[in-house]
């Protein structure tokens, strides 16, 4: 089980093409935690934004009776992905894992696997 700021750092370093890794609480719109970012990629800005993403899509599936749960949310932009891992297990829900990625240097499919490997041993 790793913290917080263990789990950014393993994020940015482990996964190939990371630019920027935000915890939040969805709740609140609040990153817990940031790490890398920068001029282009303000993750304070993005973990709200984010999260009214998020709302929306629990809202949407509500409203259409879907009774499944969200395992991540894939932005696809020009230059970047953006990964959104809902957290589950006690003490997580509410929470999301925000990951922007260089789309020239990842490899998404082995981004969310690590990013599932990431979100299952973190303790908050």
């Amino acid at each position: 089980m790793s913290n917080t700021e263990t789990a950014l750092k393993e994020t940015m370093t482990s996964i190939e093409g990371a630019v920027g890794v935000a915890l939040v609480d969805f709740n609140s719109g609040m990153a817990l935690g940031t790490l890398g970012g920068g001029k282009d990629l303000d993750l304070g800005v993005a973990a709200a934004g984010n999260t009214d993403v998020v709302r929306a899509k629990v809202r949407t599936m509500e409203h259409l009776g879907l009774k499944d749960e969200i395992e991540d949310i894939l932005i696809t932009l020009g230059s970047q992905y953006h990964l959104i891992r809902l957290m589950k297990g006690r003490g997580k829900s509410g929470l999301f894992l925000y990951l922007a990625l260089d789309r020239g240097r990842a490899n998404l499919a082995m981004a969310r696997h690590q990013l599932k490997q990431i979100e299952a041993g973190l303790e908050v």
